[in-house]
C-alpha cells in the first residue's frame, strides 16, 4: 500500500510530503486547487510520460517519491526480471531535469520505465471518472467476468488459440508458397534438365577455349615446323654443316686448347639441333587437325556461352551453383504437397483442441456471470438502485479471438419492469458511477489490491446516494486501502484520514498545499462544503452527525 508520497516542484505544487492512513483517506478541496495534480505525480512513478511543462519552477528538477509497502504482494520474481533489488519496503523515485531529461529509481536504483509500468498493476489501481466509461466496453466486460472464473480458462485457451493461430498462418504461407511454385515449377525444371544435360565439368570451359585456340591456329604450327625440315634437308643443309664443321674441328683440337673448346661447344649445339628437330618432327606427327573435333568443341563452348548468358554469370562453376540450387527448389516443391497436407492436420488438430478450451471458458464465464449478478445486486441496492436488474449475457461470436468465442454484454435496467439493454445504450452518467463503485467493490474482494485511488468517481450522485457510496468506501477499505477524491461532504465524513488541498498566491505565483486535517478541522471543513464558507450552525451540526 502506499505509505508516503513527496512532491517537489510540480505544477503548483512547491513542495509537499503526504502520509497516509492505511485504511480510508478522502482528498478534498476547491475546483482548480490540485487535487488531481496528485495523480499526475503519482501517474509519474508508475511510469508514465514525463513532460517539462510540470516544473513550476523552470529552473529547478521536478522530484516526485513514494513508498510502497509490498509485502505478501509476491513481486520478487518481478525484481528478478530487472535485475533489481527487492525489499518489502519499496521506494520510487521520478526525477524531470529542467534540460527536459527524465530518470526513474527503484529502491534509490536507476531503472527504466517498462519496469515502473510493469510494476502498477500490482501496486496501484488509479480510477478517474473517465475510466467509468470503460465499463460500456465489451473487453471490459468480458475481463470483469473472467475475474470471477476459473484464472487457468483464459491463459489455456489463449495458448491454444495462439498455436492454431500460428499454424494457421504456417498453411497459408505454404499454400501461397505452393501457388508461387506452381507458376515457375515448369520453367525452372526445364532450366535444371537444361543444366544437367549440359553435362558442365568444372573447369571444362578454359580447356576447350585452350583447345579451339590450338585447332584453330594447327594449319600455321605445322607450316612453322615444316620449316626446321629445312636444318636437315641435303648436304647443304644447317645439320649437315655443323656435322662438317664440328669434324674439322676435331682434327685440329689437338693443336690449340681454344679449339678444343670450340670443338665442345659446337657438340652441344648439334645435340641440341638433334633434339630440337626430333622434337619438332614429334609435335609434328600428334598435331592433326580434325574438323569434327573443332566442330564439337565450338558447339561445347557455344553451348556454355549460351548458357552462361541465359543466367548472367561468367562460369562454369556458377552454372553448377544454379544447377543445385534449381535441384533444392525442385525437391522442396515436390515435398511441398505432403507438408501442406502434414500442417492441415495439424490446424486441424489445433483448431479442435482450441474449440474444447473456448467451450470450457465460455462455461466458466456462464458460471462467473451468474456469481458476478449475485454480488452486484446487493451493492447496487445499497447504492440506491434496489429495483435495477443486471444480467451477464454470453452469446456465441462470430469467430475465434484472443479473448475466446464470447460475446460478452451487460444487459442492464435500472427501473422495475423496464427491459433489459445493453449497458452502453440504458446506463445514465450518474448509474455508471455507482454500477463502475459496486463492480470495483466485489471485483477488490477478490482479486486483492493493495490500494485503489478513486478520482471524483462520485460524480452524478448525491444525497442519500453519496452516504451509501461513502459507506461502501469505508467498506472497501476494511481490507485494502483506498483513497478517494471527492466533493462530497458525504463521502469525505466516511474518511478515517483527511486530506484538503488548497491554493493560495504568494508573490506572482499560485501555490497548492495540502496537509491533514484534525477532527475539529474536518468538522468545519465538511460544513463548508454541505454550505458556505463561513459555515453556518447547521451545517456544522450537519458535519458532525455524518462524522459520527
Amino acid at each position: 500500500m502506499l505509505k508516503t508520497l513527496h512532491i517537489e516542484n510540480y505544477a503548483l505544487i512547491q513542495e509537499t510530503d503526504i502520509a497516509f492512513d492505511d485504511s480510508f483517506t478522502v482528498i478534498t478541496g476547491e475546483t482548480g486547487a490540485g487535487k488531481s495534480i496528485l495523480l499526475g505525480a503519482l501517474g509519474l512513478l508508475l511510469g508514465q510520460r514525463a513532460d517539462t511543462q510540470v516544473l513550476n519552477d523552470k529552473e529547478r528538477k521536478c522530484v516526485v517519491e513514494a513508498t510502497f509497502d509490498i509485502a505478501g504482494l509476491s513481486l520478487q520474481p518481478l525484481f528478478e526480471q530487472y535485475d533489481a533489488d527487492y525489499d518489502d519496503h519499496l521506494i520510487l523515485r521520478r526525477e524531470i531535469l529542467p534540460s527536459a531529461k527524465s530518470r526513474a529509481f527503484v529502491n534509490d536504483s536507476p531503472a527504466n520505465l517498462q519496469f515502473l509500468k510493469e510494476l502498477a498493476p500490482h501496486i496501484l489501481d488509479i480510477h478517474s471518472q473517465y475510466q467509468t466509461l470503460t465499463l460500456t466496453e465489451s473487453l471490459f466486460q468480458t475481463q470483469l467476468v473472467d475475474s470471477f472464473s476459473n484464472p487457468a480458462l483464459l491463459p489455456n485457451y489463449q495458448t491454444l488459440y495462439r498455436q492454431y493461430v500460428g499454424l494457421k498462418h504456417e498453411l497459408e504461407r505454404l499454400t501461397a508458397q505452393d501457388a508461387e511454385n506452381n507458376k515457375v515449377l515448369d520453367y525452372n525444371r526445364f532450366l535444371f534438365d537444361e543444366l544437367v544435360a549440359a553435362n558442365l565439368q568444372d573447369g571444362e570451359q578454359q580447356e576447350l577455349e585452350e583447345e579451339a585456340t590450338l585447332l584453330e591456329h594447327t594449319g600455321t604450327i605445322k607450316e612453322a615446323l615444316g620449316a626446321l625440315n629445312a636444318l636437315c634437308d641435303s648436304d647443304e643443309g644447317a645439320t649437315a654443316r655443323l656435322l662438317a664443321a664440328r669434324s674439322e674441328l676435331a682434327n685440329v683440337a689437338r693443336y690449340h686448347s681454344d679449339i678444343d673448346t670450340l670443338h665442345q661447344r659446337l657438340d652441344s649445339c648439334v645435340i641440341e639441333l638433334q633434339d630440337i628437330l626430333s622434337d619438332a618432327a614429334s609435335l609434328d606427327d600428334k598435331l592433326q587437325f580434325s574438323p569434327e573435333r573443332q566442330a564439337f568443341v565450338t558447339e561445347r563452348l557455344d553451348l556454355i556461352y549460351r548458357l552462361q548468358k541465359k543466367h548472367g554469370v561468367d562460369s562454369i562453376a556458377a552454372l553448377l551453383d544454379i544447377q543445385h540450387h534449381l535441384d533444392q527448389q525442385l525437391q522442396e516443391a515436390d515435398n511441398l504437397d505432403d507438408r501442406i497436407r502434414e500442417v492441415m492436420e495439424q490446424v486441424d488438430a489445433a483448431y479442435a483442441h482450441m474449440q474444447q478450451a473456448a467451450d470450457s471458458l465460455t462455461t466458466g464465464r456462464r458460471q462467473a456471470g451468474r456469481q458476478l449478478e449475485k454480488q452486484l445486486l446487493p451493492v447496487l441496492a445499497q447504492l440506491g438502485m434496489a429495483s435495477a436488474r443486471i444480467v451477464v449475457d454470453i452469446q456465441p461470436a462470430s469467430d475465434y479471438g484472443v479473448m475466446g468465442h464470447d460475446s460478452v454484454c451487460l444487459l442492464f435496467n435500472a427501473n422495475q419492469g423496464g427491459t433489459l439493454r445493453p449497458l452502453a445504450e440504458v446506463a445514465s452518467g450518474g448509474e455508471l458511477s455507482r454500477l463502475m463503485l459496486a463492480v470495483k467493490s466485489v471485483v477488490t474482494k477478490r482479486n486483492f489490491l493493495p490500494t485503489i485511488i478513486f478520482d471524483e468517481i462520485d460524480s452524478g450522485v448525491s444525497g442519500d446516494i453519496s452516504v451509501a457510496v461513502g459507506a461502501i468506501m469505508r467498506q472497501m477499505a476494511q481490507h485494502m486501502q483506498v483513497i478517494a477524491i471527492s466533493h462530497l461532504p458525504q463521502i469525505a465524513a466516511k474518511a478515517s484520514q483527511h486530506l484538503k488541498v488548497a491554493k493560495a498566491l504568494e508573490g506572482d505565483r499560485t501555490i497548492s498545499r495540502i496537509h491533514q486535517l484534525q477532527p475539529d478541522q474536518r468538522v468545519t471543513e465538511i460544513a463548508v462544503m454541505l454550505s458556505s464558507n463561513p459555515p453556518t450552525a447547521a451545517a456544522l451540526q450537519t458535519a458532525r452527525e455524518l462524522m459520527s
